[in-house]
């Protein structure tokens, strides 16, 4: 995997890119906000960890810019530990938080689980690279969704979230599940992040086709399957 670490605390950002490197990985630096959005720009990342509080522009701003034009799953490195903090950036297309200090041990199992849920290190490793439900084709190493051959602009968290569903589907998952398994954070009873985002995502998977595949089970969660006509919900 090839990663790009957007970190201005300098002896943190060599401690991370040693870190990384020693485990295989490629890794690029910035120092900045800005540097950082022109090379997530320029290069194509696996991953891309990215500080909170950056000189020039901060990483909420960077990580918006990152999402209009670029699905790479992206991990949010901040000393900022605040739940309305991490809301916002999983809000905003963060794929996970870690805060500071951290852990090595941590931020490497992050930067793994994060690589298994995005399809990346699955497909390398079986060498299965697409899954399939009816006429819907999710590419998980080029990270493209496809339904009836049209292809579907998902964010990453999108596309994640339709890789846990289409991985079991027919099987309804709880939306306990879906925030731990998505977003590696346990919501409370209040939040409704999961709900914005099966609704965002039926939008772009469902609304434009004749067929529906993705159904929610009052008060048990969402299932992806092929249904019969009188069975759509």
């Amino acid at each position: 995997m090839k990663v790009l670490v957007v970190e201005d605390e300098k002896k943190l950002a060599e401690y991370v890119r040693r870190a990384l490197t020693e485990h295989n990985y490629v890794v690029d630096v910035a120092a900045d906000g800005v540097t950082g959005l022109h090379l997530a720009r320029e290069t194509q990342y696996d991953l891309i960890l990215l500080d909170v509080m950056l000189p020039g522009m901060d990483g909420f701003t960077v990580l918006r810019e990152i999402r209009r034009d670029d699905r790479v799953p992206v991990l949010m490195l901040t000393a900022r530990d605040k739940i309305e903090d991490r809301v916002k950036g999983l809000q905003d297309g963060a794929d996970d938080y870690l805060g500071k200090p951290f852990a090595l041990s941590e931020l490497l199992a992050r930067v793994l689980a994060l690589g298994r849920r995005s399809g990346l290190n699955a497909a390398a490793s079986t060498g299965q690279n697409t899954l399939r439900v009816g006429d819907l084709e999710l590419d998980l190493l080029r990270r493209r969704a496809y339904r009836s051959g049209t292809r579907l602009d998902l964010t990453a968290k999108e596309f994640t979230l339709l890789s846990l569903l289409m991985r079991k589907h027919g099987e309804v998952i709880s939306r306990l599940e879906i925030a731990e398994q998505v977003w590696d954070i346990n919501f409370n009873s209040n939040t409704n992040v999961v709900e914005v985002a099966v609704r965002r995502l039926r939008g772009k998977v469902d609304d434009p086709f004749p067929v529906r595949l993705l159904h929610t089970v009052r008060g048990m969660g969402y299932v992806l399957e092929e249904r019969t006509p009188d069975a759509q919900t």
